[in-house]
């Protein structure tokens, strides 16, 4: 049985509503992110945002602010990528 993929809808800054799947979740120094594709558009292009809560416990999605943060993540989801491939 295929496993069911998550879609989720988030705004952008103009208020436009997008789709996008959650193609999978990692964990990266004590924090969860989530690795998303749009639905809609043409291109392939994953997202990531991190998974946080607010203050009354929560799941937000929010952007990644440090360049040295996502670039740790989108290391690790490459490398999740490449042993995937491998098996």
């Amino acid at each position: 049985m295929a496993e069911q993929e998550e879609v989720i809808t988030l705004i952008d800054e103009e208020g436009a509503e997008l789709d996008f799947t959650v193609i999978d979740i990692i964990e990266v120094s004590g924090s969860e992110y989530a690795i998303l594709l749009p639905v809609e558009e043409e291109n392939d292009e994953a997202i990531i945002l991190k998974i946080a809560s607010d203050d009354q416990g929560n799941e937000l999605l929010v952007d990644i602010e440090e360049d040295d943060e996502w670039e740790k993540v989108a290391d690790a989801w490459e490398e999740r990528m490449a042993e995937e491939e491998k098996n």
